[in-house]
């Protein structure tokens, strides 16, 4: 496992989503064993994954609530497999909550925190950044996973969420943390039509220089709107991740590492 001091966004990335969860929203990106992690590991490294986004505890709607010695357990589990066969990837920590954090950290050693609430559910998280000096996933978010759906009355959604990262930089800033990416959150507290008029200005993130994360892999905002399933998305997440990388993103989230790895290869021929 790279040190993620060593991480550099000059040109754009593939982040592999390793869920290890029984309810993620999209079934074949669940992994509940070691085997399997091993394997979905694996081949996202063949693939092109530059960074692996390991996460215990879902954030879909209606998923269940779990505690934080699960969460640490589910997300050692996978970090074991990392560190025993595959020296030469990062890892971004998919939790909300400081305790999860800072245990991962101090028993397998430095890697990004990747933040669905941008330290709004649990605070102490960001201290937790600081400390380690570690990369730091800023993600807008209204509410919990279990409320977000209800709260997206927004007069101007880009607007909006251009004012809060411009205020949570300036409070991690002065709590410390200097290495932040910033994800819009697709999906998250905010309607069908919502997610597509952020995507189409998501450049204007770019004003605070900081790399940004686009996560659509699959998500509603595509399924829903073809009226189709999760498993029948990939087609419009390769669709939406081009637009994302036309849009300013340095690291693509995804379900899928080769069709990404590849959009973004295409798109280094063309724009870089």
């Amino acid at each position: 496992m790279k040190n993620p001091s060593q991480l550099t966004l000059a040109s754009p990335v593939v982040m592999t989503i390793i869920n290890v969860t029984p309810d993620s929203f999209y079934g074949e990106s669940r992994t509940m064993e070691r085997d399997s992690i091993r394997r979905r590991i694996a081949l996202a490294v063949s693939e092109g994954a530059t960074i692996l986004d390991i996460g215990g505890y879902s954030s879909r709607p209606g998923a269940d609530d779990v505690s934080p010695r699960e969460e640490i357990a589910r997300i050692s589990m996978a970090m074991e497999v990392v560190k025993e066969n595959f020296d030469g990837v990062f890892v971004s920590i998919d939790t909300f909550r400081a305790e999860v954090a800072e245990a991962i950290v101090a028993r397998f050693g430095p890697c990004i925190i990747n933040d669905i609430s941008a330290g709004e559910l649990d605070p102490p998280i960001v201290g937790v950044a600081a400390r380690y000096d570690l990369p730091y996933i800023a993600m807008h978010m209204r509410g919990t996973p279990g409320t977000m759906q209800q709260l997206t009355d927004y007069k101007d959604i880009t607007a909006e969420v251009v004012a809060f990262f411009e205020a949570k930089i300036a409070h991690l800033r002065s709590r410390g943390v200097e290495r932040i990416i910033l994800d819009p959150g697709f999906g998250f507290a905010k309607t069908v039509e919502q997610n597509y008029q952020l995507l189409k200005d998501m450049s204007a993130l770019q004003r605070f220089g900081y790399p940004i994360l686009a996560g659509v892999s699959r998500k509603s905002m595509i399924y829903k709107a073809l009226n189709i399933t999760p498993e029948e998305a990939l087609a419009g997440t390769i669709a939406l991740g081009w637009e994302a990388l036309r849009e300013g993103a340095s690291i693509l989230r995804v379900h899928d590492t080769l069709p990404a790895a590849q959009s973004i290869d295409l798109f280094k021929r063309m724009y870089i």
